[in-house]
C-alpha cells in the first residue's frame, strides 16, 4: 500500500513539474534564444546537484560511469535543446500531442531494442491515453472551427526525436541501471553536463547579456526555475519513479502533463467543458489499463 501511494505521489508532482515546462519554456524566450535557454536550464540543473555528485560519485561501479553520463545526454541534454528550438515555432498543443508520443516510443524501443515482452493490455493502455490525449487537443478545436497551426511542420520531427531519446534513455535506465540507486544515477549524471553546457552559454555570449534589464532577467529566471524544477528534481524523481513502478508506467507521466494544462487554464479564468472532461477520463482509462499488474509472475525487468 505504501509502495503504491509513493509510486502515485511521484507520479502527480513529476505531472506538475513538467505540465508547467512549457510555460517556463514560453515565458523564457522572451529574452534569450533558444540554445541559451536549453543550455542554461541544464547548467542549472547540474550547478544544484555538484554538491551532491562528490558524495554519490563514489558509490556508482565505475564500469557504469559511462553509462549513467551517456544518461544525461540521452534523456536531458539532447531532449533541452531540441524542445527549447520546436517550441519556438510550433504551437503549443502539437507540441504536448507530439511529447505524448514518449510511451509509444518506450514500448517500441523496449521491443526492438531491449527484447521486452509486454502484455496486450497495456500496449492497448497506452494507446487509448495517447487518442484520448489527441482529442482533448483537437476536439475542442473542431467545435469552435479552429484549426491547429501546422506552419513550420517540419520542427515537429525535432520533438518526435526528442521522444525517441527519452523512450531510449528509460529503457537504458530500467534495465541496466536497475540496481544502481536511482538519486545518484541523476546527480551525477546531470553534474557531469554543467561544463559543457556552461561552455555553450559562454560561446552564446549569455554571460555578455544585460542582467539589468528586466525582460532578461524574467527569463534567466524561468530558464533557471526549469532546469533546477524540470531537470534536477524531476530527473531524480523520475528515475526513483523507474525504480519503484516499472518503465512503461513512469512514460506515462507525459499523459498527465494535460491536466496541468487545464488547471493553469482554470486559474486564467478558462472554461473547462464536458468534451476535456471526456477526453480527461479517456486518458485516465488508458493510464489505468496500462498499470493493471499482470496476473502470472513479472518477468525480471518490469515494464509496467
Amino acid at each position: 500500500m505504501g509502495n503504491q501511494f509513493s509510486k502515485w505521489a511521484i507520479f502527480i508532482v513529476l505531472c506538475m513539474i513538467w505540465g508547467s515546462s512549457f510555460k517556463l519554456m514560453h515565458d523564457s524566450q522572451l529574452g534569450l534564444n533558444a540554445i541559451q535557454i536549453a543550455a542554461l536550464r541544464i547548467f542549472s540543473a547540474g550547478v544544484v546537484f555538484i554538491p551532491f555528485a562528490f558524495f554519490h560519485i563514489r558509490k556508482i561501479p565505475r564500469r557504469k560511469m559511462a553509462l549513467v553520463i551517456f544518461t544525461a545526454v540521452l534523456g536531458n541534454l539532447l531532449p533541452a535543446f531540441l524542445f527549447a528550438e520546436a517550441i519556438t515555432k510550433l504551437d503549443s498543443s502539437l507540441a504536448g500531442i507530439l511529447n505524448a508520443l514518449t510511451p509509444l516510443c518506450v514500448v517500441v524501443i523496449g521491443i526492438f531494442f531491449f527484447k521486452d515482452h509486454i502484455k496486450k493490455q497495456k500496449i492497448l493502455g497506452v494507446i487509448t491515453g495517447f487518442v484520448g490525449l489527441v482529442l482533448l487537443t483537437l476536439l475542442p478545436m473542431a467545435l469552435q472551427n479552429e484549426k491547429l497551426n501546422l506552419v513550420n511542420f517540419g520542427y515537429t520531427f525535432l520533438i518526435v526525436a526528442a521522444t525517441f531519446f527519452y523512450g531510449f534513455n528509460i529503457n537504458l535506465v530500467g534495465h541496466y541501471l536497475k540496481n544502481v540507486n536511482p538519486v545518484h544515477v541523476a546527480t551525477v549524471s546531470i553534474a557531469s553536463m554543467t561544463i559543457p553546457t556552461g561552455f555553450i552559454l559562454w560561446q552564446q555570449h549569455f554571460f555578455a547579456l544585460d542582467f539589468t534589464n528586466a525582460t532578461i532577467q524574467y527569463s534567466v529566471g524561468a530558464s533557471v526555475i526549469l532546469g533546477v524544477a524540470g531537470s534536477a528534481i524531476a530527473t531524480a524523481l523520475f528515475y526513483i519513479l523507474v525504480k519503484k513502478a516499472g518503465i512503461l508506467f513512469s512514460a506515462l507521466v507525459t499523459y498527465g502533463v494535460p491536466f496541468i494544462a487545464m488547471i493553469w487554464g482554470i486559474f486564467d479564468g478558462e472554461n473547462i467543458t464536458w468534451v476535456q472532461w471526456f477526453c480527461l477520463f479517456i486518458i485516465l482509462a488508458g493510464v489505468y489499463l496500462a498499470n493493471l499488474p499482470d496476473k502470472k509472475k513479472a518477468t525480471s525487468i518490469d515494464i509496467a
